[in-house]
Formats: structure tokens, C-alpha cells, sequence
């Protein structure tokens, strides 16, 4: 992680998608070109197919990485932990991908239901067979519209996200509205951005939204943020 930036830029160099197609494209017109990453954490390790035209197909991304090292929840959220969440959770992964942060979280909590949400049908069609070949049954794979099915407000005990910046501002702040709306009272999201890619505007955002930011780790460009409506404020 301690060169992640020029890591990006060979990615870019060797990889090169048009500007037109982005991992957030619903329908990636890029050619399939599949390949295997492997996800190491202490805790566990495993292996991911990937491919073309999704967000960080040849390897996982550094924010990634750090946002579920430094994941506050995973003690938390344990089967043995105290009924603050019920006994009942579930967790999203908002802009999952080929499954990194929705598989780990699934693994860590197996009594969970997991929500991995995309949009780009290639990203979703991955994250569901590698959900399926590591034996996940827990983890439930969709676009949003699908999953809003699924529960009303107040149903969600935690969403994860490495956001997808480059939607633009307007667009993401709009996504973490609605689904910060969907939050069970007083539960966070918890999020990783690249400092040169709006991490203080995001945080400002999320203060005058009546949220606590708070920063957990800042490495390698990176910041984990996690945010949770302060006493009083509705989230």
C-alpha cells in the first residue's frame, strides 16, 4: 500500500478502458478478459475472479484492503457479541464489485445477511460466483432496485462502501443519502476515499448532513471514515 498511487497508474498504463466505460457502467462494452486475485487479511484469504471493465480487476484495491484491516465492527458485530444489533443484521456492501468487502464480511459474520449492491452487471455477475464457489450463502448479490425489496428503512445495522467518486459528487451524495436513510438509528457507514480524491469535501458533507465523521486511518492516500448521526439528528 505504500505506493498505491503509482501502482494505480500501471494499472491504467496496462489495462487501459475507454473513458466512456467505467466500473460504474451498468453494461461494460470492454472485451472479457478474466483473471484471479487473492484477497490476504489476517484473518482469512481467498481467491476472486475478476475481469475487465470492473472496478480494480487486477488486484485488490488498497482502500479495500485497508477499510476491512481496520473494519471497527468486526468485534462488534461478532456472533458472541452483546444484542446491540439484535439478532438480526444485515450488512451492505455499497458498489461491491467482484466481492471483496461483501465475502469478508460474510466470512466474519456468518449469521449475517450480506447485501453486495452494484450497478455494472459484470461486477454482480462475478460477485455471485465467487460468493457461490466459496460456499457464501449468506451473501445476497443485486442492484439496488432490486434489494430495496428487501427491507424498508431501518433495516441495515452497517454499510461499507469504497464509494464511486468518479459518478460525481452530486450522484454519490445522493447514493449515500439513500442509503444512509436505510440505517437502523444510531448504525454507521463506514467508508474508505482517496485524500486526492475528495476525502475532506466528503467528510465536510457528511458533518452538515448531521453525521459524526470519524477518521480511523490515513495511509498510503487513503481514509477510512466512519460516520454515525449525532444524538438527535435523524439519519
Amino acid at each position: 500500500m505504500a505506493d498505491a498511487r503509482e501502482q494505480h497508474r500501471r494499472d491504467r498504463a496496462t489495462d487501459p478502458v475507454p473513458a466512456a466505460q467505467h466500473y460504474f457502467t451498468p453494461e461494460p462494452a470492454v472485451p472479457s478478459a478474466p483473471r484471479r486475485v487473492e484477497l490476504v487479511l489476517p484473518d482469512t484469504r481467498f481467491h476472486l475472479e475478476t475481469d475487465r471493465g470492473v472496478f480494480s480487476p487486477n488486484r485488490i484495491d488498497a482502500g479495500t484492503k485497508l477499510l476491512l484491516l481496520e473494519d471497527p465492527l468486526r468485534d462488534e458485530l461478532s456472533p458472541n457479541a452483546p444484542g446491540r444489533y439484535g439478532s438480526s443484521r444485515t450488512l451492505v456492501d455499497l458498489g461491491c464489485g467482484y466481492g471483496a468487502i461483501a465475502l469478508t464480511l460474510a466470512r466474519r459474520h456468518p449469521d449475517a445477511t450480506i447485501w453486495a449492491v452494484d450497478v455494472n452487471e459484470r461486477a454482480l455477475a462475478l460477485c455471485r460466483a465467487n460468493a457461490a464457489a466459496l460456499g457464501l450463502a449468506n451473501v445476497v448479490v443485486g442492484r439496488e432496485d432490486e434489494l430495496s425489496e428487501l427491507g424498508a428503512g431501518g433495516a441495515v445495522s452497517a454499510v461499507y462502501s469504497n464509494p464511486p467518486i468518479r459518478v460525481g459528487k452530486a450522484a454519490l451524495q445522493d447514493l449515500l443519502d439513500r442509503w444512509a436513510a436505510r440505517l437502523a438509528p444510531g448504525r454507521p457507514l463506514l467508508l474508505v476515499v482517496r485524500r486526492d480524491l475528495g476525502a475532506e469535501s466528503l467528510e465536510r458533507w457528511l458533518a452538515e448532513r448531521g453525521w459524526a465523521p470519524t477518521r480511523l486511518a490515513a495511509r498510503a492516500g487513503y481514509r477510512v471514515l466512519q460516520a454515525r448521526p449525532c444524538p438527535g439528528e435523524a439519519s
